[in-house]
């Protein structure tokens, strides 16, 4: 099979698989998420899922594997989020200037999402929604934010040293 064939494939199994999913979980949004997902993964490895008896069962279980990787990470960030509240709710921190500057010198798409998530202390989805992205955008937006952030300041250091 061809991407033309999956082109076809998908369009006669997603809306099928989605409302499975999204059933199994619970969530519109999660199991719409999730099967975009495993869908994408199938395009990725079209050659091999191709091939399979039921490439649809295939999608099926990625989607389910995706929303268990997914609560996961949301049970072990509400845990470490609870250690970190435990016992009273410390002041906000004064801003470190630095801190600010390079936030600052971030893409507006960075800068939100870091204003959002850190400042504003809402969860990835909350920013996901508020933003109008998806999950795994804010996910991976985050983490370059960070990744430059990290940059910025060991430079920022390095120079008033």
């Amino acid at each position: 099979m061809d991407d033309g064939d999956f082109a076809a494939w998908y369009a006669v199994t997603f809306p099928r698989v989605r409302a499975a999913v999204t059933l199994a979980v619970g969530d519109p949004w999660l199991g719409e998420e999730a099967t975009a997902e495993a869908y994408a993964r199938a395009l990725s490895r079209w050659g091999k899922v191709a091939g399979l008896d039921r490439p649809d069962a295939w999608v099926y279980t990625v989607a389910l594997n995706h929303v268990r990787s997914r609560i996961r990470r949301q049970r072990l960030e509400a845990r470490y989020l609870a250690r970190q509240r435990a016992g009273h709710e410390p002041p906000p921190p004064e801003p470190d200037t630095a801190l600010w500057a390079a936030v600052a010198q971030l893409a507006p798409r960075a800068r939100t999402a870091v204003a959002l998530r850190y400042v504003a202390d809402l969860s990835e989805a909350q920013v996901a929604t508020a933003m109008g992205i998806s999950r795994g955008t804010v996910a991976s937006t985050l983490h370059k934010a960070r990744t430059r952030l990290a940059e910025l300041m060991t430079t920022d250091e390095r120079s008033t040293s």
